[in-house]
């Protein structure tokens, strides 16, 4: 799959690959070296226009600095700078290599060096090609393009020592397996296997990132599947990987047990599917493992507050953000009581179709649905339906004029009841027409509750 002429073309007429073009023009005629590299070289032997463009060059953070107004050189000191051109971001890497002593975590030092040391450095062949957008070269030392070809994914050099050097790397091989639908180098899933407990090395908050690209990306379940496989996930999410072999009642679960009906969920996410939705749907049923029990059939009995409450520990240990944790936990908590609609009166109602949350817990739910064999829609059909005529019949509420951190801001006055009933009588005021913007509302509460 060599580069084609058609694709070339493509990239360098979108605005990203112009922009990555003039910025490789600018370190030329300064007198420095410049390639695309990474990612973007991969994508374009795939036959996909990247959407995002990494350069490696000879020269340093400062130069880079000195030549581009719009600079991030916070990672300089590992010889990264983000450079803002054109209305795009590129990431700018000096070539260098990195101390061979490493916590597993970051390298306790890099130096600057050559294009060759910079490529042995990188960690599956796949990633070290790079390509000169200019003079229209590809260099690729360690056979990425034939290897991309063949779908292998390879680490270059010693599996085990690449590992050692960043733990991450266990996450972003089995990444870029599922992202290119590929296999993997003998020595390298060996090495994954053996090493498996590197994992627990990392900060909390570079495994949630690397594992939400898991997620959002293609084939999601081939890479879960690949971390329990490798063992990797029962040092990184023991609760999850615990999930495996939990029998689920076979009249109602034809497609398998708990791990089995969370790959299909998980396999099922589409594009209008976001981040939050996709942890939701992966944590959904964690708590199974934990509540399973055998009555007069399987039973999982109050298992989706016990799952919201372990996606809370799982979170807060990959230092996922507190409000997307709260979130999570909502989503998952909530998404057992979707047969309760129908026998709400409108105020009831109301509280569950107006809130923010609630398109993604009927996202979470169809997803639910998918992920089991048989499929039933009928009630989620049936919920869109109520839904929409609800909506239709009660438009949504216009959003607050002022909030309670406003009003409390502008009249001077503490948290307590009297910030509500201020609040509950500005949005009445406000429903009625009486009033209709933001100064309108603050000339409101001035007036009446100064």
């Amino acid at each position: 799959m060599p580069l084609t002429q058609e694709i070339i073309d493509r990239t360098l007429h979108t605005s990203l690959g112009d922009g990555g073009y003039r910025v490789v023009e600018i370190l030329l005629d300064a007198g420095y070296e410049a390639w695309w590299v990474g990612g973007c070289i991969r994508d374009m032997l795939l036959g996909d226009v990247p959407d995002d463009i990494d350069i490696a060059t000879d020269a340093t953070p400062q130069d880079i600095v000195q030549l581009f107004r719009k600079c991030d050189d916070t990672a300089a000191k590992f010889g990264a700078v983000l450079v803002s051109h054109a209305g795009h971001t590129y990431e700018f890497t000096t070539f260098r290599e990195e101390h061979e002593i490493s916590d597993g975590r970051f390298p306790e030092s890099v130096r600057f060096t050559t294009r060759e040391n910079d490529a042995s450095r990188r960690d599956i062949t796949i990633n070290a090609m790079y390509w000169h957008p200019i003079s229209g070269e590809l260099y690729d030392p360690f056979g990425g393009e034939s290897d991309l070809h063949a779908l292998l994914i390879r680490f270059i050099g010693d599996p085990k020592t690449r590992i050692e050097h960043d733990a991450l790397r266990l996450l972003r091989v089995i990444r870029f397996r599922a992202l290119i639908g590929g296999q993997y180098h003998p020595d390298t899933f060996a090495a994954l296997h053996s090493l498996s407990k590197n994992i627990s090395v990392l900060s909390g908050e570079r495994r949630l990132k690397e594992m939400e690209k898991m997620l959002l990306g293609p084939n999601p379940e081939r890479a879960f599947e690949d971390l329990w496989e490798t063992d990797v996930l029962e040092h990184l999410i023991p609760e999850l990987h615990k999930c495996k072999g939990v029998a689920q009642p076979a009249d109602f679960h034809e497609e398998g047990d708990v791990w089995d009906h969370t790959m299909l969920c998980i396999a099922s996410c589409t594009e209008d599917h976001g981040a939050d939705v996709r942890w939701s749907a992966l944590f959904h049923d964690i708590g199974k493992a934990e509540t399973f029990s055998v009555k007069e059939r399987i039973r999982f009995d109050g298992h989706a507050t016990v799952s919201a409450d372990i996606s809370d520990t799982v979170l807060q240990r990959l230092q996922c953000p507190k409000r997307r944790i709260e979130k999570i936990h909502w989503l998952i908590e909530h998404h057992m009581m979707m047969g309760n609609f129908a026998d709400m009166n409108t105020e009831r109602k109301s509280h569950w179709y107006y809130h923010p949350w609630f398109i993604e817990l009927l996202q979470l739910f169809w997803l639910d649905i998918a992920g089991t064999k048989p499929q039933n829609y009928d009630l989620y059909d049936s919920i869109i339906s109520d839904y929409n005529e609800f909506l239709n019949a009660n438009p949504l509420p216009p959003k607050p004029l002022l909030s309670g951190e406003n009003v409390m801001k502008i009249l001077g006055i503490q948290p307590g009841a009297k910030v509500g009933e201020i609040m509950k009588k500005l949005y009445k005021a406000q429903v009625q027409k009486k009033i209709s913007s933001k100064s309108e509302a603050i000339d409101f509460i001035t007036s009446h509750f100064s």
